[in-house]
């Protein structure tokens, strides 16, 4: 593990790292953490739960297989399923622009850093619901958090940030289309643990098992509840996703996902 002081280092590593092809889920420069203050026992927590993933391929059951959420198979399904996704949703993603430019002045796409596979960092792409520069007037919405204000998780029912159009965005979604372009880069699949705003500082050890797998765009937690479930429970349910992760479960997951879009439940 390369504990990297210099924001050059860590930015020329980070890159490098992507390039890096991984024969083995075991390979330590797969590996990189953004925990800074503990890297090395981040980094044995991690390992730890990494170790137990099952060790048979989905498929075959050969020995030192790769488990579904990490095999080729998915990635590539995810990859050509996302490529047409993002082809039918064009003329949509078009007209939706046009509409956040004119409601409210700003950026069409929000990018923001999240948490991912083995604790990457990674810019997760959204169509933009809030006003320009949301993120400076957070911390006078902190008193919102439904989860409360311990919470690293936050939500808010009635966030005064979200614009008017970006509260219909969010009802059905929709402002979630461009994460299928963080499927295409490889960064996320369409089904997977929900990657956090915040990094592996504020995991706890028994947190940081929902990070041997991918992000997802959906997830065994979101049609579980979306929203009005906090990070606690919400490690439980990627956690039941990861040891049980299969391709039926996938199937069922986004079969569900387009109920629970459509029933606004949890949806903020």
């Amino acid at each position: 593990m390369f504990v990297l002081r210099s924001t050059m280092l860590e930015k020329c590593f980070r890159r490098n790292s992507r390039r890096v092809k991984v024969r083995s889920l075991f390979v330590e420069k797969e590996m990189f953490f953004i925990n800074k203050r503990h890297p090395n026992q981040t980094r044995a927590f991690i390992n730890k739960h990494i170790k137990e993933l099952p060790h048979e391929g989905w498929f075959l059951e050969s020995d030192n297989g790769r488990p579904w959420a990490l095999s080729y198979t998915k990635r590539f399904i995810d990859l050509f399923l996302a490529l047409f996704l993002l082809f039918v949703s064009a003329p949509l993603l078009c007209l939706l622009a046009v509409l956040i430019k004119i409601n409210s002045p700003g950026p069409v796409f929000f990018r923001q850093e999240r948490t991912g596979y083995l604790g990457r960092r990674f810019q997760m792409i959204k169509l933009r619901t809030m006003v320009n520069g949301a993120d400076k007037l957070k911390n006078g919405v902190m008193h919102l958090n439904q989860h409360g204000s311990d919470s690293p998780d936050f939500k808010a029912t009635n966030d005064p940030r979200v614009t008017g159009l970006g509260s219909i965005l969010r009802k059905f979604s929709l402002d979630e289309i461009p994460n299928l372009i963080n499927v295409v880069k490889g960064e996320m699949r369409l089904v997977g643990p929900r990657p956090t705003s915040f990094n592996t500082d504020v995991y706890s050890p028994s947190d940081l098992r929902r990070l041997v797998v991918p992000p997802g765009i959906t997830g065994y937690w979101q049609v579980m509840g979306r929203g009005d479930v906090d990070f606690c429970d919400r490690v439980l349910l990627d956690d039941y996703y990861i040891q049980n992760q299969s391709p039926l479960l996938d199937i069922k997951i986004l079969f569900k996902t387009f109920f629970v879009v459509f029933n606004h439940k949890g949806a903020y």
